[in-house]
């Protein structure tokens, strides 16, 4: 069931879209060669329970981190380990969520660290341009599929491609709520969006092929033929005249 929120629901979601991209924000400072995941995990638990929240991804199904650390080929749910040590030239895709006053953010960037390649900084380009070029015409009776349309076009007229296998969700006292915001589709189809509705638009762009791999841990998910991915995410809500963008 799709929930559309009031003025006031909608105030409590901004102050968790916040602290969520305080969270990415902070992140962004102290990403560096050498690190491993688990220490930005680390950074982002004592952030977010430091502002009296949770993350949300912790426990989530089983999830064992309060983030996920997906780097290059790996699109997203990378988990936090001590194992994995940040190298010089790789993307780090981190998604995080958190509740506060029972309100969901949910938002995800992608790093580049040290001497990334051309092709790399494109594909983070292009990844972050389609959130953008997704948003730039919604509004109140919007077609959900516009949303898609112009992920995929943007994505593809440059050479990348869309992952169809996650989509981005509804969101609000529940991280996933209705509808399902696929990042490619046809435009003018599906339901229409309506004022106060709250949704986080998350396009996931590869640099090869669309298709990926869910490895046994039940959580990763890598690019099937093994090159980088990028991943760029907002929690938005619709307008009667537009988007507010809650985590940004």
């Amino acid at each position: 069931m799709i929930t559309v929120k009031t003025d006031a629901e909608i105030a409590c979601m901004r102050e968790s879209g916040k602290l969520t991209k305080n969270v990415l924000d902070l992140i962004g400072r102290e990403i560096r060669i050498g690190m491993t995941t688990k220490e930005l995990d680390k950074i982002a638990y004592d952030y977010i329970k430091s502002c009296g929240a949770y993350p949300s991804f912790l426990g989530y199904s089983g999830y064992p981190a309060s983030i996920c650390a997906s780097i290059d080929d790996v699109v997203v749910h990378g988990i936090p380990s001590d194992d994995v040590v940040i190298k010089d030239g790789q993307l780090v895709s981190i998604d995080v969520g958190v509740v506060y006053n029972g309100w969901q953010g949910d938002a995800a960037r992608t790093f580049m660290v040290g001497n990334v390649s051309q092709e790399k900084r494109k594909l983070v380009k292009v990844t972050e341009e389609c959130f953008f070029k997704a948003i730039e015409r919604l509004r109140d009776g919007t077609p959900l599929g516009d949303i898609g349309y112009q992920v995929q076009t943007h994505a593809e007229n440059n050479g990348f491609s869309v992952v169809r296998a996650l989509v981005g969700h509804g969101i609000g006292r529940e991280m996933h709520e209705d509808p399902t915001v696929p990042n490619y589709g046809k435009k003018g189809t599906g339901i229409r969006l309506k004022k106060g509705m709250t949704i986080a638009i998350e396009p996931m762009i590869n640099a090869g092929v669309y298709q990926v791999d869910f490895m046994s841990d039940g959580w990763t998910v890598r690019t099937r033929d093994r090159k980088p991915s990028a991943h760029y995410e907002n929690t938005i809500a619709i307008t009667e005249n537009g988007v507010e963008i809650l985590t940004l």
